[in-house]
């Protein structure tokens, strides 16, 4: 099951910002500094309570204004729009200003939603349930009183709102089957062509115009005996682009789709290069530890000197996922798309292949070999053995003393080791250490008899020294 959705949504200055700050314990007013999450609005997943387990996703939705008309504009009422994939509608109003002309619009448009909205008074610490009776002309029932600044109230908006929760219709997470390969990408780069050439039908739409995919969708489908689910995912937008609101419920479904891939393909446009956009997924992949192909998409609209300038560009902005191939493709004319098959199953085998520990000791040995580890802070490091400890990515977790502080050129060299000695491809490689505690670094050091001996022979020689 998906997480259910509360949107907070209101005029400016009401406190909504407050209030998503209060229910995610964040005291910033950006709670995600994943590119593309647009300007002004943000977004938490959150345990709403812990009694019942109840985790929800929270969104500001940003502060809706009359200014030059906007409310009736195209921008506005995509706000609204986004309102629909929500389960809850948090409306806020604020006690202190009572009832004003945006709230009755804003309220009117909510109600034709047909949504579960919840009204939220803010800003009424102090204030009786009696004095609140104006609210009534919104057409939302009893507004809930709480103050977000001082934490008033917010348990019982809490407890008020389960019931809704649990009787809302959560959209049923798509079945996975086989190998999970999540195309990903900006808006018009080719993600749907390229997945409707795989498929050899027109499963997803593609047009010529940006953000046309919305949701991520799910296609399960087989090839030569081995099932697949390709999941094509809304394009992420630029900050400065992104002026829906629903662009925000893309962004989630396709984190959502990021956290349940084996493999990510990232396509490119082979006309723009990697850009601040791309760079920023990139990060995201590698942050994840998914396997990764980098595709090079509309490869055949480029002459030679364009080729070699995307290739010497990709070489440098690309560094630091070189773990990633790279397959350069036409979508459109399905020149490059059969061969990405053969590294996609390869990538989710070497991601998802778990090694026994004495290979990976057998490689162990053979890096210390060749490069000892280096001493840090005048202690020589010493790993004694390696063991996996995950898969999707591999993770190895190696073990022994003074392992705190390992410089960054010898986990580049372990690294580097591994994923030769392992030959794995496209997918990176996770190391984590553990020093192991001295038993004895409490204990006192008993002497035997002969230290004992040797000690007072040793004082007695001093003594003398003293003496003379």
């Amino acid at each position: 099951m998906g997480l259910p959705t509360i949107s907070l949504v209101g005029r400016p200055n009401v406190g909504k910002s407050t209030l998503f700050n209060r229910l995610s314990n964040s005291r910033q007013a950006l709670v995600s500094d994943f590119e593309g999450l647009t300007r002004d609005r943000q977004y938490a997943e959150i345990l709403l309570d812990e009694e019942s387990d109840t985790f929800v996703t929270i969104i500001d939705t940003g502060g809706l204004t009359n200014q030059d008309n906007v409310i009736d504009s195209g921008i506005q009422g995509q706000v609204l729009n986004a309102l629909e994939e929500s389960d809850v509608i948090y409306f806020i109003v604020s006690s202190r200003d009572g009832v004003i002309g945006l709230d009755l619009e804003i309220a009117a448009r909510l109600r034709r939603l047909k949504k579960d909205i919840i009204l939220v008074c803010n800003k009424a610490e102090g204030l009786d349930e009696s004095l609140t009776a104006e609210f009534y002309e919104l057409g939302l029932g009893k507004p809930k009183l709480i103050s977000a600044e001082h934490g008033q109230g917010i348990g019982d908006l809490i407890d008020y709102t389960l019931p809704f929760l649990s009787q809302s219709v959560i959209e049923e997470e798509e079945e996975v089957e086989g190998i999970a390969v999540a195309v990903l990408g900006r808006p018009n780069v080719g993600k749907s062509t390229l997945i409707n050439r795989i498929l050899g039908e027109e499963r997803v739409l593609a047009i010529d115009m940006p953000g046309t995919t919305r949701d991520s969708i799910y296609i399960p489908f087989e090839r030569e005996g081995q099932k697949y689910t390709l999941i094509d995912t809304a394009g992420i937008r630029r900050k400065r682009s992104t002026h829906e609101k629903i662009e925000i419920f893309s962004i989630i479904k396709a984190i959502d789709a990021l956290d349940r891939s084996h493999v990510v393909v990232l396509v490119l446009d082979a006309r723009e290069g990697v850009t601040e956009q791309d760079a920023t997924l990139l990060g995201m992949i590698a942050d994840k530890g998914r396997a990764l192909l980098i595709v090079i998409n509309k490869w055949d609209g480029l002459d030679e000197y364009q080729k070699s300038e995307v290739k010497r560009k990709l070489d440098v902005k690309l560094s630091f996922v070189n773990y990633a191939s790279v397959h350069y493709i036409s979508a459109l004319h399905g020149s490059g798309v059969g061969k990405l098959f053969a590294p996609i199953v390869k990538s989710y085998t070497n991601a998802g292949t778990k090694h026994s520990t004495s290979t990976l000791n057998k490689i162990l040995e053979a890096a210390n070999h060749g490069h000892q580890p280096p001493p840090v802070k005048g202690r020589r490091l010493k790993i004694k053995y390696v063991n996996q400890t995950d898969v999707f990515p591999p993770t190895l977790t190696f073990h022994g003393n003074h392992l705190q502080n390992v410089p960054n050129a010898y986990d580049r060299y372990l690294k580097n080791f591994f994923i030769n000695a392992l030959k794995l491809t496209n997918t990176p490689l996770k190391i984590e250490y553990r020093s192991g505690e001295n038993p004895f670094k409490d204990t006192k050091n008993e002497l035997n008899a002969r230290q004992i001996n040797k000690r007072r022979r040793l004082m007695k020689f001093i003594k003398k020294r003293k003496k003379r």
